[in-house]
């Protein structure tokens, strides 16, 4: 718990890039946050909660054009699908803040010549390589396989006169800090990301300031510049609570900074672990204490992408399965440090097991049973039995368990020890037997005490679940006819007030669902989206027309022969120490495991690799790449913009299987 009620708390998510609407791995980042927020308020704390968008660059440039619309129309429609999307998802947050606002787009013109006139920023001429979602600029050494280290798209030489801002004066201040502060990254993963990959080769100067579109924040001594994309977006989390770089910032700024957290995806690490740390370290600000790059929530095989068509938007599933139930799915299937999947069928089996199972049948069973013998009146009656103790030790143990969770943002175990209550409950059920219980008049004490429990373990259960599930907690809470027990009083077992008489009305909290019949309404739904869907990915992505290569010299049936193709499954995987491009896998083929290094790293994350099967060549002679000896290759196969996908059976086949 909070020690000092009221201390402050300020949470953060990385501001959307309003380019269009949010899928539902966007969507993922606000209800975590929310969910944090909401338990911090929970322990007492007085919480600051931010969010907003990034409406500047060269990106929302070209579609605002493409649209036939102003910069400024574009972003105020696509802030606005946001927003809409953030406040069905039931999100708590106190401010949302546009790049766009004029008190932001000062500070931002302030801080640029402040951070000139010190000579942490100085003018000179960049010529690199560019990616155009990404905003960002890339040396040769930096890309992957020639493409966006970032995002694996392509890129374009761009020459231009730019400002810079001098990162290596402080990146030794920075791994520090780091060094001093175990904490500052979080999962420990990308903290040694940024370390070894970043921080200790070397930081090159930082390109602050463009001049190939003019839709951003004007450099006011140098207006033909306009603020690059991160000096313009990651300052919104001190403008947007009153910093002002002149010394009048406000008293909410003072209150609240350093933030408690920044919670991001994991794409973005860098940009807030690196250069926000250094621009606040120039502006002589504190560091924020934590910084927190979640995982992806993947759909079926791999990240959301329009030219895929695997995009899911919050309002779909939501209309689908309504806004607690995909609230719970998004924060209880996302592990702590590696990527979530999303699908259809997953999503109907949590509904069907935990959600109307386990929970929604626990609530309605205890209710209806108190209406059945008692007429909705759920008394103590003090007949206690030795099995009482274990269900009450579980659910304060609970308790405990969960703010543990809460401290180390583990959100989805925070969720799990929540059910372990309710799961508990449910086996209570089973050991006691209520029915039974009825039957015998000398036994109706301890019929009542039995309910008591139940409705209290509920109650406590309930309560817990606010942040994760607000709906359905207030909804649970108003059939048990009680308020929301605080955490400060969850130490102890029996705060339900008894005499209390529940609802006579028990709402089914969530319907069971037949996977038949939710996947014809998706194929319904896909089939009458498909003309919108194809056009849009077709915008933002090139179309899939069929790749002609240039043929290579014949070969004999005895040279192909010679190759040898099996099927393996990656068993273990991991990114190759100073390497961009390589992922060292542990592949079992046959009662073998061979290690073989594979170019991949911009395409598959080590996480998702394992599990595969794979198209393996097993024959090649043992390669050093890298310093590490590579025996095989992984098939894959290549579009015309070099991406690259692996080759896997259609069908389910054993480790070994020979492939002809």
């Amino acid at each position: 718990m909070c020690q000092n009620c009221k201390k402050p708390y300020y949470i953060t998510t990385a501001i959307a890039y309003a380019s269009g609407k949010p899928h539902i791995g966007n969507t993922y980042e606000i209800v975590l946050a929310d969910s944090i927020a909401r338990y911090k308020r929970a322990q007492g704390c007085d919480v600051f909660f931010q969010t907003g968008t990034d409406e500047h660059g060269q990106k929302i440039e070209e579609k605002a054009q493409a649209a036939g619309v102003s910069p400024k129309e574009f972003v105020d429609k696509a802030a606005e699908e946001i927003k809409r999307i953030w406040d069905l998802m039931n999100t708590s947050y106190d401010k949302f803040i546009r790049t766009t606002d004029a008190d932001h787009e000062a500070q931002v013109q302030k801080i640029f010549k402040r951070l000139y006139d010190q000579g942490d920023i100085y003018k000179g001429y960049y010529e690199g390589m560019y990616c155009t979602p990404c905003e960002s600029f890339f040396t040769e050494s930096q890309l992957v396989d020639g493409k966006c280290p970032d995002c694996g798209r392509e890129v374009k030489p761009a020459k231009e006169e730019a400002y810079f801002f001098r990162m290596s004066k402080y990146a030794p201040k920075l791994i520090e800090h780091i060094n001093a502060h175990p904490e500052f990254i979080q999962p420990v993963s990308r903290k040694n990301e940024m370390m070894n990959n970043f921080l200790l080769p070397g930081l090159q100067d930082l390109c602050v300031s463009r001049t190939t579109f003019s839709w951003g924040i004007p450099v006011t001594f140098d207006p033909k510049h306009v603020t690059y994309v991160w000096l313009d977006a990651l300052t919104n989390y001190i403008t947007g609570i009153g910093y002002d770089c002149d010394g009048g910032s406000t008293e909410q700024f003072k209150k609240y900074w350093p933030a408690d957290l920044h919670l991001i995806g994991k794409d973005i690490i860098r940009f807030h672990t690196i250069y926000w740390p250094i621009f606040l370290m120039a502006l002589g600000v504190e560091l924020p204490k934590q910084v927190f790059g979640h995982p992806w929530l993947l759909q079926g095989d791999g990240k959301m992408s329009k030219s895929k068509g695997n995009v899911l938007y919050a309002d779909t599933l939501v209309d689908f399965f309504g806004v607690d139930a995909v609230r719970y799915f998004v924060l209880h299937e996302m592990p702590f440090d590696n990527d979530g999947v999303i699908s259809w069928e997953l999503m109907v089996e949590r509904m069907n097991s935990d959600l109307a199972n386990i929970l929604g049948n626990l609530v309605n069973r205890t209710i209806s049973m108190s209406n059945k013998y008692f007429g909705g009146v759920v008394a103590d009656k003090g007949a206690a039995e030795a099995v009482d103790e274990d269900l009450k030790a579980t659910v304060l143990e609970a308790v405990k368990k969960v703010e543990a969770k809460m401290e180390q943002l583990r959100v989805a175990d925070a969720i799990t020890e929540i059910f372990n209550i309710f799961r508990r409950s449910n086996k209570y059920i089973d050991e006691t037997t209520p029915w039974a219980l009825a039957k015998d008049e000398a036994k109706k004490d301890r019929l009542a005490t039995v309910l008591y429990n139940l409705s209290e373990a509920i109650a406590i259960g309930a309560s817990l679940l606010e942040p994760f599930m607000p709906e359905t907690s207030g909804k649970i809470l108003a059939q048990l006819n009680t308020g929301k027990r605080e955490l400060a009083q969850m130490d102890v077992f029996g705060m339900y007030e008894s005499g209390t008489k529940v609802t006579d009305k028990p709402e089914i909290l969530f319907a069971r669902m037949d996977i038949k019949e939710v996947m014809a309404k998706v194929e319904e739904m896909n089939a009458a989206n498909a003309p919108a869907v194809q056009t849009e990915a077709e915008a933002e992505e090139k179309a899939d027309d069929g790749i002609d290569l240039e043929a290579k010299p014949e070969i004999t049936y005895d040279d192909f022969a010679k190759l040898q193709f099996q099927v393996g499954e990656i068993i273990a995987c991991e990114a190759v120490p100073k390497s961009k491009k390589l992922l060292c896998s542990q592949v079992k083929v046959g009662s073998q495991v061979r290690q073989i290094l594979s170019g991949i790293k911009a395409y598959y994350s080590p996480e998702e690799m394992v599990g595969k099967k794979v198209m393996v060549v097993t024959n090649l002679k043992p390669a050093k790449l890298a310093g590490m000896v590579s025996e095989g290759m992984l098939l894959c196969a290549e579009d015309a913009e070099g991406n690259l996908a692996l080759m896997r059976p259609e069908k389910d086949m054993p480790a070994g299987a020979g492939i002809s």
